[in-house]
């Protein structure tokens, strides 16, 4: 009953900034945690961000901690990532995903998952 669709990738410099969008479809949504996760080539699907349905617990990855920001409006069906000083070893497709309760960090907690969006951060 939960469909997803990010938007706001694209190939940005290393240092920029992109914003990506997950807009969620289904009444349940406000009932639901979110997460993005992103995979690069040849590698596994990794965490990025995490987000309860509140939005008041939040949870990042180490390797994005105070350059990545998750947020969430749930009137308008969307959670948010923020992406600030971006490197290019951020470069993957990212996902977002939900599940209905808070999955955190842990990938089999998700139900339901976006088609991607491509990040590619060039030097």
């Amino acid at each position: 009953q939960v469909q997803l669709v990010e938007s706001g990738g694209g190939l940005v410099q290393a240092g920029g900034s992109l914003r990506l969008s997950c807009v969620a479809s289904g009444r349940t949504f406000s009932n639901y945690g979110m997460g993005w996760f992103r995979q690069a080539p040849g590698k596994e699907r990794e965490f990025v961000a995490a987000i309860s349905w509140s939005g008041v617990n939040t949870e990042y990855a180490d390797s994005v901690k105070g350059r990545f920001t998750i947020s969430r409006n749930n009137a308008e069906n969307t959670v948010y990532l923020q992406m600030n000083s971006l490197n290019p070893d951020d470069t993957a497709v990212y996902y977002c995903a939900a599940e209905p309760y808070y999955g955190g960090s842990y990938i089999n907690e998700y139900d339901y998952w976006g088609q991607g969006t491509q990040v590619t951060v060039s030097s």
